[in-house]
């Protein structure tokens, strides 16, 4: 099969065709529909991220499944499915108290002996899997507790990009945040995360949505998606603007980007008693913090891997939401790709001037 492989950090991924292997007794072979370009996936080909190499990197995704293992209950061939890079044991502390998101996961991977999941078809070398997943490729072989069956009326390209962007977003609204109707949210960053973030905040009852973004065009798609305001979050006044049309802060303020600075705005942003909840993966020397007047009023900071998801049951409620008309993943999605110029979507990426490119594995 045809995938996009990250061979060295800084260059272009390369084009190369590998093999997959048959699955084992609690995985699932998917054939690949489409797979959402995430800045995480940027994180490790520019070599910000370490991770082992040769890798195919790819996790916001969505397919039809080909083939289970002989233990796999919790899908069938023929399933239309949206995959998740928080796999799960399922019986770990983290799983068994709800908090499934943070289990490491390690027996949804291959053990050391065992055959790789996939290699190069040239001479059998291992390639990688990234973050469960890898899902720049045509075909995926997972663990099932890595991808969760959806309604078939649901559009595979719109439902790929709930598998990271939205999920995260979302669930940082509803599992993390705990949003309660007429609280104030201000989200700092809007790219797929933080767009989903708001669309989130606007389904949760949230009282104000305050974007904050550089870019005019991604206000202006924040306040399609659903912001009562919008501000340039690269003014020097930014927090306290958001202070001061909030009469005192925001209840919750979400930093959806990445950057240094999105987080000091997100803590700035913040009411006596508020939280800051922090999405974006920080370069990893990076330090967010509160001072010792945020901790006397009370402020809190937290972050949320994921939107601390429980995807089994949140993925089919966020595809909900988009069939009944709440949740708007048509403008999310920037353009549609084939993955031969899945380097130029990153390019677009960096320029930071769209939402979500999305590669489609049919046209």
């Amino acid at each position: 099969m045809k995938a996009a492989l990250l061979v060295t950090p800084g260059q272009p991924l390369e084009f190369d065709t590998i093999a997959v292997a048959l699955p084992g007794p609690r995985e699932v072979l998917i054939r690949t529909h489409a797979c959402g370009l995430c800045h995480s996936d940027l994180h490790f080909i520019e070599g910000t991220y370490p991770h082992a190499l040769p890798a195919v990197p790819g996790h916001e995704a969505a397919g039809i499944v080909e083939a289970v293992g002989s233990e796999v209950r919790t899908v069938k061939v023929g399933d239309h499915v949206v995959t998740c890079l928080s796999a799960f044991c399922g019986h770990c502390e983290f799983c068994v108290t709800g908090r499934m998101a943070l289990c490491l996961g390690a027996e949804t991977r291959r053990q050391k002996g065992e055959a790789p999941r996939l290699t190069r078809a040239s001479d059998g070398s291992m390639i990688n899997q990234m973050l469960n997943l890898s899902a720049f490729a045509e075909m995926m072989l997972i663990h099932e507790h890595a991808c969760v069956s959806i309604d078939r009326d649901m559009p595979l390209d719109r439902a790929a990009v709930i598998g990271c962007a939205v999920t995260t977003g979302a669930g940082a609204i509803f599992n993390a945040c705990k949003v309660t109707p007429g609280e104030t949210v201000a989200v700092v960053g809007c790219g797929g995360v933080g767009l989903a973030t708001i669309n989130a905040a606007k389904i949760a009852g949230a009282g104000r949505i305050i974007a904050a973004d550089p870019l005019p065009e991604k206000r202006e798609l924040a306040r399609k998606l659903g912001a009562t305001d919008v501000i340039d979050a690269t003014d020097p006044l930014a927090g306290a603007q958001i202070v001061e049309m909030t009469k005192g802060g925001v209840d919750h303020a979400i930093e959806a980007v990445g950057r240094p600075a999105s987080g000091d705005l997100a803590v700035a942003s913040l009411r006596r008693g508020g939280t800051a909840t922090i999405l974006g993966m920080m370069p990893l020397a990076h330090r967010v913090s509160l001072s010792a007047m945020d901790l006397l009023s009370g402020k809190k900071l937290q972050g949320a891997i994921m939107g601390m998801n429980r995807f089994p049951v949140d993925l089919p409620r966020l595809v909900a939401f988009y069939l009944n008309g709440q949740l708007d993943l048509d403008s999310i999605i920037a353009e549609r790709i084939p993955l031969s110029q899945v380097n130029q979507g990153f390019d677009k990426m960096k320029a930071g001037h769209s939402a979500r490119s999305v590669i489609v594995f049919d046209q």
